[in-house]
């Protein structure tokens, strides 16, 4: 069984066991959470499709963290005009693993 959730402007698809970093959620380690977006959910042959989404879905999670990812470097060059520029990104993420995947109305 799968789903696919939408969470910080991204999809993702999902099975219950599954760990994986999503953009930041205000949530403190350990607490539970839940994706009410869910887009699709797929169990043996069963798939339901949502328009856009599924009435009544919802996918639990648990946090297991905060933190940042790696550092992404952008520079900026122009050849012969004695310019360029550096410039440091790290993303913040929350780590969450799927507990439990519910159908909506009708399944």
């Amino acid at each position: 069984m799968y789903a696919v959730i939408r969470t910080g402007g991204k999809q993702y698809r999902v099975s219950e066991g599954d760990t994986l970093r999503v953009e930041k959620l205000d949530a403190e380690q350990g607490a539970g959470i839940d994706f009410d977006q869910v887009l699709m959910i797929a169990d043996a042959g069963n798939i339901q499709v949502g328009t856009p989404l599924i009435e009544g879905g919802r996918v639990s999670a648990e946090v297991l963290g905060q933190g940042r990812s790696r550092k992404i470097e952008v520079r900026k060059f122009k050849r012969r005009k004695n310019y360029h520029r550096c410039h440091g990104h790290r993303q913040h993420y929350t780590e969450v693993k799927i507990t439990r995947i519910a159908a909506g109305v009708g399944s």
